[in-house]
């Protein structure tokens, strides 16, 4: 049974999780996902899942090691995770998903201590050779509280037995386990030739809940890199300053945005 944990998220685009220990109990994340933590919190860093759970992570470019942080105190002690990148995150109670949530394998945050941790690899022929992004996914297991990241705004959508949601492979966060995955062709010569969206496309099919992020770090890179590339065309050196001035707009009005 996973821990009982309280938590409090503060922030607007660049957001960050406050997770409540009482003594004796903990939390797991990512290594390098902390941004502090209260004396009397210890760090047990290890493969979470053993040598083999490790090496699933490592191989799906995750971190090998899981960090789980313990109050060894006498009182209530607190430890913070912040997003990697502009956007919010997520308290999932994976009590109200059946035990079960499935997220892009980049979002997991962190999670109450007795929460399983894995990898989950899709299972169709289609979205293994085309899901990109969508291929390789997280599996949190439990019955406790856990946090996941997504970039730009979120988007919640409850889907009904039959109904269907095509999204593009990196825009999804996560679903819970009744909704059926595929990566399926978009379809049409033009589409395929002069479309920008990408040849395929996931689509999840209900019934469950499924979270939508409108703004992954993927497409956020290729934007700003796109930008870089044709300032530098326009002007030389000169255009790298004037990349510099697109891409600190571009994250400035990220940032600022209330």
């Amino acid at each position: 049974m996973a821990d009982v944990i309280d938590y409090k998220i503060f922030g607007h685009d660049m957001q960050l999780v406050e997770i409540e220990l009482d003594p004796g109990e903990g939390v797991r994340a990512e290594a390098g996902a902390m941004t502090y933590m209260e004396s009397q919190i210890e760090m047990q860093t290890g493969a979470g899942g053993g040598l083999f759970g490790g090496f699933k992570r490592m191989i799906t470019g995750e971190s090998f090691f899981i960090t789980t942080f313990k109050n060894n105190g006498k009182s209530k002690k607190s430890v913070g995770f912040s997003a990697p990148y502009p956007g919010q995150i997520i308290p999932l109670d994976l009590n109200k998903f059946n035990g079960e949530f499935i997220c892009q394998k980049d979002s997991f945050l962190c999670a109450a201590n007795g929460i399983d941790i894995d990898v989950a690899f899709t299972k169709k022929l289609g979205a293994g050779f085309f899901g990109g992004e969508g291929f390789i996914l997280q599996r949190l297991k439990g019955d406790g509280m856990a946090f996941v990241h997504a970039g730009g705004s979120i988007i919640e959508k409850n889907l009904k037995a039959g109904e269907a949601l095509r999204v593009d492979t990196g825009c999804i966060v996560g679903f819970e386990r009744s909704v059926d995955y595929d990566i399926r062709f978009v379809g049409g010569f033009k589409n395929a030739l002069f479309g920008k969206e990408g040849l395929f496309l996931a689509t999840l099919e209900g019934p469950g809940r499924v979270y939508i992020q409108s703004m992954p770090i993927s497409k956020l890179a290729e934007r700003l890199y796109a930008n870089m590339g044709s300032s530098r065309e326009r002007g030389g050196s000169g255009g790298t300053l004037l990349s510099g001035a697109v891409a600190g707009g571009i994250l400035g009005g990220i940032l600022d945005r209330d």
